[in-house]
């Protein structure tokens, strides 16, 4: 007669399977990353990856999922995870010429000076010559942020873009992206092994909109008109150079769960709560919504979120000087950016992180 209980038996055969789950995901995250990151581009990838996995399930197989092939399997786990993360970016690449250049700023008090501000000019989405162009910015005249979503598929996904003003009428853009090298595309799989490196591409809102309104198909931008006032409008610009000249000199590779445009946001704009939808950013622009952090004219989200459909009018402007104007007309909080209302329970610009970044602004040029 067996002397174990049976909910001892039952609790080791569940102990057994949680193992042996746990097991397989670590060994098809091995394959993965041996697949993407080993020599991209050539057969050893495939022989490697293909052979490791053999190799780890014969021994599963050979031991009958017991506690020694289980622990054969997290070694070589362990191993293929020690390789991985010695892979380092670089900004010494064949890169697509889009994201040839990487942008830096220079900061002496309230002039700043941003060097590679892109502004392609477009025939078709892939068809464009590249400028990239020196510009200056007053930080007394900054006046707030906005937020463009562009959405492209799924509607729990969606590529982020932060806008500053400053003036009236004078805005600069700011993407962070993956760099892709001549003939990569983007993969939303790729994205979560180190095969891409990050970029903050800072941008004319003609180039970075206008390519997702006007040229590649399939994508619709909505564009909101943030609460934020100019005082942490100014500590999130100057958060966005510090890490842009970060960038610039230590490299740092692009992660879809980590390391993304809409964490970087998050961290830079100095968000104070986590939020799920931060990392399903399709529904970002809600999760903002309901925070108080967009300026809404107490429109219900539903109906804000048509006004703010900018595609329509983005084709209509085409490559006019005054673009970002034209597309921003009708926007809730278009005129109103001077007097939008300022109660600190609703804009982020009371965040004390924000308010202590500013005093720790200097020496960011590079």
């Amino acid at each position: 007669m067996n002397s174990f209980p049976l909910w001892r038996r039952v609790a080791g055969v569940v102990r057994r399977g949680f193992a042996l789950v746990l097991v397989v995901l670590l060994t098809a995250w091995a394959v993965a990353a041996l697949y993407f990151d080993l020599l991209s581009g050539t057969p050893a990838r495939i022989f490697a990856a293909s052979g490791y996995g053999i190799a780890m399930l014969g021994t599963l197989l050979a031991f009958r999922g017991r506690g020694k092939g289980i622990a054969i399997c997290v070694v070589g786990f362990g191993l293929v995870l020690a390789w991985w993360l010695t892979l380092k970016p670089s900004n010494d690449r064949a890169w697509q010429p889009d994201v040839a250049q990487t942008a830096w700023a220079e900061i002496d008090g309230d002039h700043v000076t941003i060097h590679n501000v892109r502004n392609c000019d477009y025939r078709t989405e892939g068809d464009y010559t590249s400028h990239w162009e020196i510009r200056s910015f007053d930080l007394s005249q900054i006046r707030g942020m906005d937020i463009f979503f562009t959405y492209w598929g799924s509607p729990w996904i969606a590529h982020p873009i932060v806008s500053f003003q400053f003036g009236d009428n004078d805005y600069i853009a700011m993407s962070i992206e993956t760099r892709k090298e001549v003939g990569e595309e983007y993969s939303a799989v790729r994205g979560f092994f180190r095969y891409y490196e990050l970029i903050y591409t800072v941008s004319d809102e003609r180039d970075v909109v206008r390519l997702r309104t006007n040229y590649r198909t399939g994508e619709e931008t909505y564009l909101y008109h943030t609460r934020a006032t100019p005082q942490h409008a100014r500590a999130t610009f100057l958060n966005y150079l510090e890490r842009i000249n970060r960038i610039r000199n230590r490299p740092e590779w692009y992660n879809a769960l980590t390391n993304n445009c809409t964490t970087n946001i998050a961290t830079l704009a100095g968000e104070p709560q986590w939020d799920w939808r931060i990392l399903l950013n399709g529904r970002a622009d809600q999760m903002l919504y309901e925070r108080g952090d967009l300026a809404t004219g107490n429109l219900p989200f539903a109906q804000l979120k048509e006004q703010a459909h900018i595609n329509a009018a983005a084709r209509a402007a085409g490559d006019a000087p005054d673009f970002s104007r034209r597309v921003r007309e009708g926007l809730y909080g278009r005129c109103n950016i001077a007097t939008a209302p300022t109660d600190t329970a609703a804009v982020p610009g009371q965040d004390p992180r924000i308010q202590a970044s500013e005093s720790r602004r200097e020496g960011v040029s590079q």
